[in-house]
């Protein structure tokens, strides 16, 4: 359906009739008391996002099918146990989850501070949110969530995330743009990982992933085994062991980096695409287990193995007092023939 001032003339009592944000909060469950806003640009893309959980995506679905896989209720912030891997309790998955700001990957010790698996951007209420639709032109609706995330400690970081997630009616891609401000006085460690976690039935035992062609690199030996498998989903399967590659793929001209998943099946096709330049890798996450059975399509600007393991890889990048650093994420629906 063509949105637009013209087509839309004399015919609407309302853009809500069309495309809309509606704001809510949870009234049961672990996630009670917590914000969300629900986004639909009015060709058939819906998904929610969490202001309490550093802006995240939870839910998202596609001219009705289901996009991402959702293992549990997402918790309030003041359910997060930051203690080794017990992230994993407050976490409920969705399309995106933010992973640092200062560590990604497993727990670890730098000596001056304790960071628990993916750090603690997921759990850090935003503030300043806001909601906003409105025409740009004649031919464009815009619907935008925003809002700032504090990530700061005393005696260490002071890091501002400032997000904004936008889509424009009738066009299925999701833009997310994110600024990372340094408001301190020192060097800080950034590391930054969009944890985007796509489950059935957008990935079933026929859906695959491409461009082929570009360099993967296996985390471990376990995924070293299922190299030559990368791109191949499989049916849910009793013990499987997670898989992680590394992808290195080329920017196109608009300095985008793109991965593909397709589902001949459900005839859909998704395109994640970042700006190499900031997130010059793509971290997969294969997970084709019972009940943990899940594609993750992650962004980032770092390995997802710790700040120390990135700090002794010479891979650990760094944010400078005053500097702001910009991140751009996107996520594209088409339906096929």
């Amino acid at each position: 359906m063509k949105i637009n001032k013209k087509n839309l003339y004399g015919k609407v009592g309302s853009m809500r009739q069309t495309a809309f944000i509606r704001r809510a909060v949870l009234d049961d469950g672990k996630g009670r008391g917590m914000r969300m806003i629900d986004v639909d640009n009015g060709s058939g893309l819906r998904f929610t996002v969490y202001p309490d959980r550093g802006m995240d995506i939870g839910e998202a679905s596609f001219c009705g099918l289901p996009l991402v896989w959702l293992p549990a209720e997402p918790g309030v912030p003041a359910s997060y146990e930051p203690e080794n891997i017990n992230w994993l309790r407050s976490w409920g998955g969705g399309m995106l989850t933010g992973c640092g700001l200062v560590n990604v990957g497993g727990p670890c010790d730098t000596g001056s501070d304790t960071h628990g698996l993916h750090g603690r951007l997921s759990h850090i209420p935003a503030t300043e949110v806001n909601t906003s639709s409105s025409w740009m032109d004649d031919e464009n609706y815009l619907l935008t969530v925003s809002g700032k995330v504090v990530h700061s400690r005393v005696f260490g970081e002071d890091l501002v995330l400032t997000r904004k997630i936008s889509v424009i009616a009738g066009c299925n891609t999701i833009n997310i743009e994110d600024s990372v401000e340094n408001t301190g006085f020192t060097e800080q460690p950034l590391m930054m990982l969009y944890h985007m976690n796509f489950g059935w039935p957008l990935v079933n035992e026929n859906s695959f992933l491409s461009p082929a062609g570009h360099t993967v690199t296996p985390q471990g030996d376990v995924a070293a085994a299922g190299l030559n498998e990368w791109d191949k989903m499989q049916l849910p399967t009793a013990g499987f062991a997670e898989q992680v590659f590394y992808h290195d793929i080329p920017a196109d001209a608009d300095g985008m980096a793109k991965i593909i998943l397709t589902n001949p099946d459900e005839k859909v096709r998704l395109t994640v695409g970042c700006r190499k330049a900031e997130l010059p890798l793509f971290a997969q996450w294969k997970q084709m287990g019972q009940r943990e059975y899940v594609l993750g399509l992650e962004p980032a600007n770092c390995v997802p193995e710790n700040q120390n393991t990135n700090r002794e890889k010479s891979l650990l990048k760094t944010i400078m007092p005053g500097e702001i650093i910009n991140h751009k994420v996107t996520v594209t629906l088409e339906k096929l023939d």
